[in-house]
């Protein structure tokens, strides 16, 4: 069971940490690759939908009407599903809307010379560092989820984890250029796109610590209900949305599609 937590773990390390990713692209090119971005935030959508649809919700239903009974599971099912959901719209509600995690940000701004901006400082620096609170705030119950996937389903914790990475990287760029433009420094800039992924294993120590201890039948069937909202709240208010932004050709329809098949033949292969 050790070995299980450490990978599961790992998993919400790496994808937590993509959001720094999402800095170091910004320091080595030029331009924004603004189809692969659409194209990787409609892969990731479409690789949380069908899991959260297709494996995670029945998941929690099988567990939760196994252990209470068919009509009580099914309607615990929904509810955590739904629960799930409110908790992201929450988080949205009361994060501060000069934080707003899906507001598209390209490289190009990167290599804006910040000399222009410097009285502009205190407030730029307020507006990174509310996106860097929101995207950190935003991350927290995605770490919840990518841990408990992984700790029930190895491989379905791999691929959330990939879908979740995918979508940090933009977000990291999100943090980089007002911090960057306020101070001129690449590096401030950088440190504040990794910390604000952090919180990603922070969830999922937070998981480890409050939930493992009490984890029985209903109580994982009732998380997994929630992660099934949680990753569906996100990508329909927030990835899909932002892929239209990036390329408003077909990219991020594509990458959708696609995602949701590689979902879908890896779950046939694998379970």
């Amino acid at each position: 069971m050790e070995q299980e937590v450490w990978f599961a773990l790992g998993l919400t390390l790496i994808a937590g940490l993509a959001t720094g990713l999402g800095s170091l692209i910004a320091f080595f090119t030029s331009t924004t690759n603004t189809k692969f971005l659409s194209w990787a935030l409609g892969f990731s959508a479409g690789v949380m939908i069908y899991v959260s649809f297709v494996e995670i919700f029945s998941e929690a239903q099988d567990s939760l009407t196994s252990a209470i009974g068919e009509q009580t599971g099914s309607w615990l099912t929904l509810g955590g599903f739904f629960a799930g959901m409110l908790l992201v719209a929450l988080i949205d509600k009361f994060v501060p809307n000069q934080g707003n995690p899906h507001e598209v940000k390209k490289v190009e701004e990167m290599n804006q010379s910040p000399q222009s901006a410097r009285s502009k400082d205190p407030e730029l620096m307020r507006m990174g560092s509310f996106t860097a609170l929101a995207i950190t705030i935003h991350n927290f119950p995605e770490g919840i989820a990518t841990f408990t996937a992984a700790l029930q389903e190895p491989t379905l914790g791999v691929a959330i984890s990939i879908a979740v990475a995918l979508h940090n990287i933009p977000e990291g760029i999100t943090v980089s250029v007002p911090i960057y433009y306020a101070t001129g420094s690449r590096k401030k800039a950088l440190l504040y796109s990794f910390l604000s992924g952090l919180s990603e294993p922070l969830g999922a120590v937070v998981a480890f610590m409050f939930l493992m201890p009490f984890l029985n039948d209903i109580l994982f069937g009732i998380v997994f209900a929630a992660v099934a909202g949680i990753m569906v709240f996100i990508s329909l208010d927030g990835l899909i949305p932002a892929a239209k932004k990036y390329n408003r050709e077909h990219s991020s329809i594509y990458g959708f599609v696609l995602g949701m098949a590689v979902m879908a033949f890896s779950l046939q292969l694998l379970f």
